[in-house]
């Protein structure tokens, strides 16, 4: 287990492999066990860390609620901490959201970036308070069906490895979700990304309902080094019932780049 202190909160991170570093920012609800089918398939020569968000898996929760600033401030002490000056960030969901405000703040630290089933404003005020209502009342249960529905395909969502999703879900705290739902909620870096000039991956997936391909789609189209691969039949998590489609599409971009 290595635990990143960063004063105000401990991050729970995993490092493996050496070279050029890859850098995992996962979902909300999730931990970072959701890339492990994804960096299973990935070449060598990578310095692979992931890290669980504040107040998710193993990482600390300090009292919230928190804004997007403190999640991609606490990415950025991070990456300072294990001495890393040049990475690719792969950020999926909230996760993306954190990635984009990485890049509009310090593009120093990039060599690329890869937009996972996120957008440059995700969702709706409204859509989020009927969210954190809804948790206040009934806990994580009381949401995660209509997530998981969100989420996955049907036959994926019925199988054993997806109700064991929706059991990683549910037993995030509750004060996840509201803490940094809210973070989510307040984000738009749609006018900062259209201005990034780094190169930047955006990968979707045909059956989100939670972040349609769409969306990302209208938040890159002005940035002249991105582009968009959907990978047909995958969900919200596009790394775990998309992977080997998405570990080509990332390594596919990780060369382009000469990153590796």
């Amino acid at each position: 287990m290595q635990i990143a202190d960063l004063g105000d909160v401990q991050l729970h991170c995993k490092v493996e492999g050496e070279g050029a570093p890859l850098v995992f920012a996962n979902s909300l609800m999730t931990d970072f066990r959701m890339w492990d089918r994804l960096v299973s398939l990935l070449p060598g020569g990578l310095r692979i860390i992931r890290y669980d968000k504040r107040a998710h898996g193993l990482s600390s929760m300090p009292p919230g609620p928190y804004v997007m600033d403190q999640l991609v401030t606490d990415l950025e002490r991070l990456l300072s901490h294990l001495g890393v000056s040049r990475a690719v960030v792969v950020g999926l969901s909230v996760g993306g959201l954190i990635a984009q405000g990485l890049a509009a703040r310090r593009p120093d630290l990039l060599a690329g970036v890869v937009l996972s089933n996120t957008a440059g404003k995700i969702s709706t005020q409204e859509v989020w308070d009927g969210r954190f209502a809804a948790v206040r009342a009934g806990g994580t249960e009381a949401i995660a069906d209509a997530t998981m529905q969100r989420w996955f395909p049907q036959p994926f969502r019925d199988s054993p490895e997806g109700r064991a999703w929706r059991t990683m879900f549910v037993r995030q705290m509750p004060e996840a979700f509201l803490y940094v739902g809210n973070a989510i909620a307040g984000a738009d870096f749609r006018a900062s990304t259209a201005r990034l000039t780094l190169p930047v991956l955006g990968i979707g997936g045909s059956e989100d309902g939670s972040t349609p391909t769409a969306g990302l789609v209208e938040t890159l189209a002005g940035v002249a080094s991105a582009r968009v691969h959907e990978i047909k039949g995958a969900g919200h998590l596009a790394c775990v019932d998309g992977a080997a489609e998405y570990a080509r599409a990332l390594t596919g971009f990780l060369r382009e780049i000469k990153y590796i």
